[in-house]
């Protein structure tokens, strides 16, 4: 009876730590500011907040990165329909909406489209919603790019897109990233910008990554 109970114990302390070695894979939708345009790759938000979940002891992969630099909602579906991807990701993050405010395009179409989407990422988490993160729009119109533009105008269009967003996330019961006003502090200290002088540097991505490793943590209880 005794050595059964030890094997017990055994078997149990071995499945305790092979959960603990888990290893977590992660999917980042989104555009030019999940690849991290202009930046290292190793500066953009989901790299950095793999960094941050492994300096908590955490075995996480890679990003495996679905976007491209001026891509809109329905380029961002598109874009996954053409792309291999696992089955079932353990995080997937999603941060898209900015090109369809730079090209004019109505909050209507982006409200359909985005829920739509948000739909793709939580079958990607395999249904878990608390596995998935969506992430604000920064507001360029904070960037030296945007100088000389109606910057109120623009402000006013990315808080319209943000709050119809947030509202369909919120409703889902998925977690939400607000990384729109610190984005505006661009305005005045230039080195949250890249050389670029419209996406954000590694500093300022740092900022939404450690939002976005606080939220994963808490929220998937890691």
């Amino acid at each position: 009876m005794l050595r059964t109970f030890i094997i017990l114990i055994i078997s149990m302390n071995m499945q305790i730590a092979l959960m603990a070695q888990k290893t977590i894979s992660y999917l980042a939708l989104g555009d030019s500011y999940t690849i991290g345009e202009s930046v290292p790759i190793y500066e953009n938000f989901p790299y950095q907040t793999v960094q941050l979940l492994r300096a908590k002891g955490l075995q996480v992969q890679a990003p495996e990165i679905v976007a491209r630099t001026g891509w809109t909602t329905d380029e961002l579906m598109a874009g996954i329909e053409k792309t291999t991807l696992l089955k079932e990701y353990d995080l997937v993050s999603l941060l898209i909406g900015v090109n369809n405010q730079y090209r004019g395009r109505s909050l209507q179409e982006f409200g359909e489209q985005f829920e739509m989407l948000l739909n793709k990422a939580i079958s990607f988490a395999g249904g878990k919603k608390e596995h998935v993160f969506v992430i604000s729009i920064p507001d360029w119109g904070a960037t030296p790019f945007a100088a000389g533009r109606d910057r109120k105008k623009i402000e006013e269009e990315i808080n319209a897109f943000n709050a119809l967003k947030k509202k369909i996330t919120v409703e889902k019961g998925i977690s939400f990233i607000e990384i729109t006003e610190g984005s505006r502090a661009a305005t005045n200290d230039e080195n949250l910008v890249a050389k670029d002088k419209l996406h954000p540097s590694g500093k300022e991505y740092a900022k939404w990554a450690e939002k976005l490793s606080v939220a994963i943590l808490d929220r998937m209880k890691l």
